[in-house]
């Protein structure tokens, strides 16, 4: 499954939910899942002010979201660390990291892949 978005972020959701589903997903993970997809998709509205392209696939080990943009992310350490208290910003690539089985950050000057994996097993 895959698509383009630009700023309607519910349909970016409703997909995730409906593969989550179809993967078998446990209904908390499933909303885990759909609120990091989330984070990650406002990113790409919010900081590179272009496209971006979700793409979700499974097996019967995990279900995968990835997201494609433009935008290039200068911190190495994005979202591994605890944002400060009393930060405004920081949050969303940390939530990510914590409700995420893995992440996976790829970034260069022409765009930034972000991976995420939630295990099926267990869930």
């Amino acid at each position: 499954m895959s698509m383009r978005f630009t700023t309607e972020l519910s349909a970016v959701r409703a997909l995730v939910r409906q593969a989550a589903q179809e993967a078998g997903l446990s209904e908390s993970r499933a909303v885990d899942l759909e609120i990091a997809v989330n984070e990650l998709a406002a990113n790409t509205v919010r900081h590179t002010h272009s496209a971006g392209t979700l793409e979700v696939w499974h097996d019967d080990r995990e279900i995968v979201c990835q997201i494609k943009d433009a935008g290039h992310i200068r911190d190495p350490l994005a979202g591994k660390r605890t944002p400060r208290p009393g930060a405004l910003s920081g949050y969303g690539l940390w939530l990510v990291n914590q409700v995420c089985d893995d992440v996976e950050v790829h970034t260069a000057q022409t765009g930034t892949t972000v991976r995420i994996r939630a295990n099926l097993t267990g869930s």
